[in-house]
């Protein structure tokens, strides 16, 4: 079961309607385990997705042609590619037993807060690194996706 939990003076009490009606049918004394995270930010993952946008819409990929045809720009390769480039991947095994670099996953409940805002700052490294070169600087490229959340 997921709960949702929340801190107060009296201890932790329920902060949602199904965590309630499951915490007033414990009996007093009864023991409950699991594992506990806290929430990540709504905001932050909008942030996030405003400075992968710019990114992705800044980068100009240099002309290729492979033996599968000309590739073309997608945003979903971008996203994975900079969470690697950033240093969050797990190295996983092919069934043709290669190894094959994947993205770590975003997801709410893949990474904590604190593993998100890390993801998010090396993010805007490797855009200075490989999108703007010296062109920008950190507080432009965070101006430029609190620009573009007004907008959103």
């Amino acid at each position: 079961m997921e709960t949702s939990l929340k801190k107060t003076s009296h201890g932790l009490v329920p902060d949602d309607p199904s965590t309630g009606e499951w915490y007033e049918k414990l009996k007093i004394g009864e023991n409950v385990h699991g594992t506990l995270r806290g929430h990540r930010l709504t905001w932050k993952h909008r942030k996030y997705f405003a400075l992968l946008n710019i990114g992705f819409s800044n980068w100009t990929p240099g002309k290729l042609d492979s033996k599968y045809g000309i590739p073309e720009k997608n945003f979903d390769r971008f996203r994975k590619d900079t969470a690697i480039l950033a240093g969050f991947y797990e190295v996983v095994i092919r069934l043709d037993g290669s190894t094959r670099i994947e993205a770590k996953s975003i997801n709410f409940k893949s990474m904590d807060q604190e593993e998100f805002d890390r993801l998010y700052e090396r993010t805007i490294d490797v855009f200075l690194k490989h999108v703007y070169g010296k062109d920008w600087s950190k507080e432009e490229i965070d101006e430029a996706v609190s620009k573009y959340l007004e907008f959103a």
